[in-house]
């Protein structure tokens, strides 16, 4: 098989067989197809799409590029989340942890954060200690004992993806719903949970800007767990602000902690128990415990607490915190009716919450807190937002960024996405 074959059928509109997929994605993961044919197809992808059967086959071949891990030794049913992306989006945190305190197993493989969006690996690295790269046999050991695990993919999982996701990333094809789809999903499925429910996000903060594009994706990736037998739910929900009240990384592990003490900020209480009841009845825990009880009882608090100890972090020690802060007042009295998800992600990552490049450092303390909502009463001159950096050189990048992600009126209605818009299943 040739590859500008395979790209000219993509480029002139066609379907590509079951064997040409096969074919070029191997060929591609082993180096004998180059890194600009490859470049070409997905572009070619991405002006042109895939239909449902090309999907999913794309999705089979990048699993085949790498192992297929099996949690069959567990004694109860796996179940896992996927989030898009988001500013403030912490809810991996209390939730695989209240999901496991009802009875279901919960292997999570999770990533860092790139530019705006905050990544759960960093938010977990700010507690000493803890350690974000394990072993399947380490994993294995950390579910039997915490009921959940939260860690990094390892080098064998869908590398096909791995090496597909860096192309897109430098190629203008990181959009390509298609190829977002299948990335996601093939290293969800060879993660080997049994349930899967996905958080799709809507919104300026979010990768999805509209709620057409945000439902056509979760649409897609739906079809692709049916159609490799894992069982699929979405929900997409609202990203035009922040999630609770802390954007970085110490700041939300701190949040978290709050949510898995029975209080915290209603919204990210509200999506956590969203998400899990969905993750327990894709896991056929219909008659299980409910997690607004485990996170009310301390149970979701007690996995936690294990779970970070077994990964070798300590519950009790104190986070970092940053050097410096710097206070933004209310511009005006009345209500806030705008706080830009986008422009805080963006503060907090000029910051130093964030990365521009997977390779840069992070700072664990730098970050924003929000002392006030969209809705909420405000009065000119008390502090709206407080800003983390350990460098204060940091702090006039991070407020541009603001310029105009605040917006306060004298009799304001919040025109607001609600948080939850709607189910895909």
């Amino acid at each position: 098989m040739d590859a500008i074959d395979v790209i000219r059928a993509k480029r002139d509109g066609g379907a590509l067989t079951p064997a040409q997929i096969d074919w070029v994605v191997d060929a591609y993961t082993r180096g004998a197809v180059a890194e600009e044919q490859m470049a070409s197809l997905a572009m070619a992808i991405l002006l042109n799409g895939m239909d449902r059967v090309e999907v999913a086959r794309w999705t089979e071949a990048m699993i085949r590029s790498g192992e297929r891990m099996d949690w069959s030794a567990l004694d109860r049913p796996t179940t896992d989340k996927h989030s898009t992306g988001g500013v403030g989006d912490k809810i991996t945190l209390p939730l695989a942890p209240a999901v496991a305190a009802c009875g279901a197993a919960v292997p999570q493989l999770s990533g860092r954060g790139l530019g705006h969006t905050g990544g759960t690996l960093d938010k977990l690295e700010s507690i000493p200690g803890w350690r974000a790269s394990l072993g399947n046999d380490e994993m294995l050991g950390v579910l039997r004992d915490a009921g959940a695990v939260i860690c990094a993919a390892g080098t064998g999982l869908a590398p096909a993806d791995r090496k597909l996701y860096a192309l897109r990333d430098v190629t203008g094809t990181v959009e390509s719903i298609p190829l977002i789809a299948s990335s996601i999903m093939s290293k969800k499925i060879a993660e080997g949970t049994g349930a899967l429910v996905l958080d799709v996000k809507v919104g300026s903060g979010a990768f999805m800007k509209t709620v057409a594009n945000a439902r056509e994706l979760a649409e897609t990736m739906v079809a692709i767990g049916s159609d490799h037998g894992l069982r699929t739910v979405a929900l997409l929900t609202a990203m035009d602000r922040p999630l609770g009240n802390a954007v970085g990384n110490a700041v939300e592990v701190a949040e978290s902690v709050e949510v898995l003490a029975g209080g915290g900020p209603s919204d990210i209480v509200e999506l956590t128990v969203a998400l899990g009841r969905e993750m327990l009845q894709a896991a056929g825990l219909t008659a299980a415990k409910d997690p607004a009880d485990a996170l009310r009882d301390g149970s979701a608090m007690d996995v936690w607490r294990r779970m970070i100890t077994a990964q070798g972090g300590d519950p009790d020690a104190p986070l970092p915190v940053a050097r410096e802060t710097h206070e933004v007042t209310a511009p005006a009295t009345g209500v806030l009716t705008r706080l830009d998800a986008y422009g805080v992600g963006v503060a907090a990552w000029r910051l130093g919450a964030g990365r521009a490049r997977k390779e840069d450092p992070v700072s664990f303390g730098a970050g924003i807190i929000c002392h006030a909502k969209p809705g909420d009463k405000v009065t000119a001159g008390e502090p709206l937002l407080t800003l983390f950096a350990d460098d204060e050189t940091r702090f006039p990048r991070a407020l541009e960024a603001l310029d105009g992600a605040v917006e306060v009126t004298d009799r304001g209605t919040v025109d607001a996405q609600p948080l939850i818009i709607d189910r895909i299943a």
